[in-house]
């Protein structure tokens, strides 16, 4: 099914400490937040990591991003439930007959509060 603006698409993560150790591994984040647990046994996610919630959305579509913008509001916890609400701000066909694509994000936790937000756009191949 075609995009549209207006198009909302909603979709959540639990991270795990998997998560984190496997993104530690690829990225080189080693912060001592990443590696070593909090007082309740829990790992700060990376915020690259977070960020790969809007992203899926950009895969989903097969987009090419040209930009990505990233506000983080708040850390992001091993265990936490991540729901990201993608909205579809622009989508059009360019002279290149590509479509063109412009996104806006949420990323809340399980209690509501918001860890990220952001925008992306870019073309569908």
């Amino acid at each position: 099914m075609p995009l549209k603006v207006g198009d909302i698409i909603t979709f959540e993560r639990t991270f795990t400490k998997r998560d984190v150790e496997l993104f530690t591994e690829n990225s080189g984040d080693e912060g001592i937040h990443h590696i070593t647990p909090d007082e309740q046994g829990r790992l700060v996610v990376q915020g690259l990591l977070t960020a790969t919630l809007p992203t899926k959305v950009g895969g989903d579509a097969n987009v090419l991003a040209r930009t990505m913008n990233f506000e983080f509001l708040r850390p992001v916890f091993t265990g936490d439930t991540i729901i990201c609400e993608v909205t579809i701000d622009k989508y059009e066909k360019q002279d290149n007959h590509r479509m063109s694509i412009a996104a806006s994000f949420l990323c809340a936790n399980q209690n509501e509060k918001l860890v990220l937000r952001g925008n992306f756009a870019g073309v569908i191949l």
